[in-house]
């Protein structure tokens, strides 16, 4: 979901009046799909985020900077040559395309004044941003070959050409009339996709806006029309042209009870009925919090380690339930010992290479029950015995074995879900960084360890109760380990969800009496912060620090505790949710 045409004509006019003058301080690139421009205007400065990721294509205001990897990419490298110190004299749209234009002029050799454009595609999964002088392409975020694309190429050199014009008309400038007159073109059409085919930038919100203010279904005919009906929706234009020129509109964003998003607009949308509809003062505040809930930054290397992750929980998975299989065949092994002993016992009644099986009466049958042996007839009696006496020890050795690889496997498995976990609460290139050297460490990735590194220091989620006692909650098994065997005191409080993998929580009570209310809140976190977020009646140990201890050479993150208590917490996410925004 993103901002049609239409709506971005409000955008552009709300950036152009922000930023134009500004001069350009600093450019950064977060992750491989988005750029920070730093600008400064007289007695303020702004953080311009430009993102072409297909979830939610945007340019907005940032309010606090994104991490940055240490080294610059190329495109950043090249942007901060060409336009860093250049001040922006206009941004402005395309017609109503999903298409931005950020006019930059900057002092060239001799003194001259030049003019370059950073242009913003933003138009889903072909979204792209590319810096521009005089008709020619000097790079550009994705590079778009011949290979790629047979309508289009992107590549440093080429002749950059903005999209064709469409034969659609402009609500902020025609005539109405001749709009009504392009919608009742085509009476087999639909009135949604008939707006869409006569206005200029119109997407599927602002149809659907204008349909529920003319009082009209989406799917009604064109030719099924009256009159009146056509009044109404020319009526319902120029409500949206007004609500779309509004300056003091408040956009919108509308989602669903699960927090997806439904729809988003520079004015406020009533056809949406079922959604709830969240206003903002700016563009950009809609479009910061719809990337929040989008998820549309995804710190580096972050999905690498989820699928990586993923794929080696499938491998020892996909082991354990070969090695149940192989457990089970071998628990006949006594099988084999009782045939031996029944051969050793009949030996001498039977003659060698005659019978393919014998039945004979079991010697360790109470009742007289018989027992049928078969045999290989190309070897002796004698040596079938001795075939099941090997095949009896084979199978016990590999019971054994077998066990041990089970313990293993299942160990493995509960370590990889703590990684995965971690993965889920790391907000920083330093949390990445520390999972990445564990994954190298563990075995799992054949990577260089990242010893030094600019990232900023990581450090464990900081909370405070009610009556000002200090949590500290770790994001990954460094932190797990760090917390519990040198941050906290002998006598603190530790909590950790019960054979569910999750973070170490500590209550930093000093030996003091911990409050039933304190007991309940850091359960509730242990039990947030584990692989069982969003279940109920999750099982939750407690114990002081002293009682935990971490065996010698054991993996990060696993310890041994004993003395131990449990609560069964049903966490209320929307009551922990105020608290966990005071972090610290």
């Amino acid at each position: 979901m993103s901002l049609d045409g239409f709506s971005m004509h409000a955008l552009a006019r709300e950036l152009n009046a922000t930023l134009a003058g500004g001069r350009i301080d600093k450019i950064t690139q977060p992750n491989k799909q988005s750029i920070i421009l730093s600008i400064r205007q007289p007695g303020q400065n702004y953080l311009l985020h430009i993102s072409i990721n297909s979830q939610n294509p945007s340019a907005h205001l940032l309010e606090r900077n994104l991490e940055n990897p240490p080294e610059p990419p190329v495109f950043c490298m090249v942007l901060r040559k060409q336009l860093e110190t250049g001040r922006i004299a206009a941004i402005r749209q395309h017609g109503l395309d999903r298409l931005l234009l950020m006019d930059v002029d900057s002092l060239a050799a001799g003194g001259k004044i030049v003019t370059k454009t950073l242009v913003m595609e933003l138009m889903g999964k072909y979204s792209n941003i590319i810096l521009v002088q005089d008709g020619t392409i000097i790079d550009a975020l994705r590079k778009i070959g011949a290979n790629s694309s047979r309508v289009r190429t992107v590549l440093p050199g080429d002749a950059y050409e903005l999209p064709p014009g469409q034969d659609k008309l402009d609500l902020f400038t025609a005539d109405l009339d001749d709009i009504i007159a392009s919608i009742q073109k085509d009476g087999e059409q639909r009135l949604d996709k008939a707006l869409l085919s006569a206005c200029m930038g119109f997407g599927p919100v602002s149809a659907k806006e204008t349909c529920f203010s003319a009082g009209l279904a989406p799917s009604t005919r064109i030719g099924t029309l009256e009159a009146v009906d056509f009044t109404a929706i020319r009526d319902a234009l120029m409500e949206i042209r007004a609500a779309a020129s509004d300056e003091n509109a408040q956009p919108v964003l509308v989602i669903d009870e699960n927090k997806k998003i439904l729809a988003m607009s520079s004015f406020p949308l009533h056809y949406l009925a079922s959604g709830t509809s969240l206003a903002f003062p700016t563009l950009s505040a809609m479009l910061e919090k719809a990337d929040q809930l989008a998820g549309s930054y995804v710190l580096p290397d972050k999905d690498r380690f989820k699928k990586l992750v993923k794929n080696e929980l499938n491998r020892a998975e996909n082991k354990l339930v070969k090695l149940d299989e192989e457990i089970a065949a071998a628990e006949n092994a006594e099988e084999y010992k009782i045939r031996g002993d029944n051969l050793m016992t009949y030996q001498y009644q039977f003659q060698d290479h005659v019978d393919s099986e014998i039945t004979v009466a079991n010697i360790y049958s109470e009742t007289g029950e018989t027992i049928t042996i078969p045999l290989d007839q190309r070897y002796t009696i004698i040596q079938n015995m001795q075939a099941c006496y090997k095949k009896y020890d084979k199978l016990k050795r590999a019971q054994e074995l077998l066990r041990v690889q089970r313990r293993e496997c299942e160990d493995n498995i509960t370590y990889l879900e703590s990684i995965e976990a971690s993965l889920l609460a790391s907000e920083s290139l330093g949390e990445i960084a520390e999972i990445h050297n564990e994954l190298v460490e563990s075995g799992y990735l054949r990577e260089k360890l990242k010893r030094k590194n600019n990232d900023k220091p990581s450090h464990p989620f900081h909370f405070q109760t009610p009556d000002g006692i200090d949590i500290f909650i770790g994001k990954n098994n460094y932190q797990n380990d760090k917390l519990t065997c040198k941050t906290a005191s002998f006598n603190d409080t530790w909590f950790h969800t019960q054979n569910i993998p999750g973070s170490h929580v500590i209550l930093r009570n000093g030996g003091d009496p911990v409050s039933e209310d304190n007991l309940l809140l850091c359960a509730s976190l242990a039990a947030h912060f584990s692989k069982a977020q969003g279940s109920s009646k999750i099982p939750v140990d407690y114990t002081e620090i002293r009682y935990v201890k971490k065996p010698s050479g054991s993996k990060p993150g696993f310890v041994i505790f004993t003395n131990q208590k449990t609560l069964y917490i049903t966490p209320d996410e929307e009551e922990l949710r105020p608290f966990l925004m005071q972090e610290k």
